[in-house]
């Protein structure tokens, strides 16, 4: 791969910003009571989503590189599950869960790109 680090991915820093974005939502908007629930579990996701991008870099093989970019797309659902429990909570607004509906969507076509990119590379065509 070209980048020396996962931290130069396009990807993972998109994915890092959701990750600060949303610690940030739990910091201010999340009440006490959510601490050991939900606060702990969207912390969890998002955390698992740059974890697997960087874990699946440092694998060096192609195809387990594609296994943990799946895992990271799993969290990044995950994730929208629990912001769709925080609305329904009534702890953040619809404008609130939209605008980072769209920041996991960009994330999810950053992740799909970057998974096509590695099945290419593990499969390159024939040079006919």
């Amino acid at each position: 791969m070209a980048n020396l680090s996962f931290t130069e991915l396009n990807v993972y820093k998109e994915c890092r910003l959701l990750r600060k974005h949303i610690s940030q939502l739990v910091k201010k908007h999340f009440p006490d009571i959510e601490k050991y629930r939900l606060s702990d579990q969207i912390i969890r996701s998002t955390r698992s989503i740059t974890a697997n991008i960087s874990e699946g870099y440092g694998r060096y093989y192609f195809k387990e590189n594609i296994q943990f970019c799946r895992i990271s797309r799993g969290s990044l659902s995950e994730t929208l599950e629990h912001l769709i429990t925080a609305f329904d909570e009534g702890y953040i607004s619809e404008t609130q869960l939209d605008s980072f509906k769209l920041h996991i969507e960009n994330c999810g076509k950053l992740l799909n790109g970057y998974i096509n990119y590695l099945k290419k590379s593990a499969n390159p065509p024939d040079e006919n």
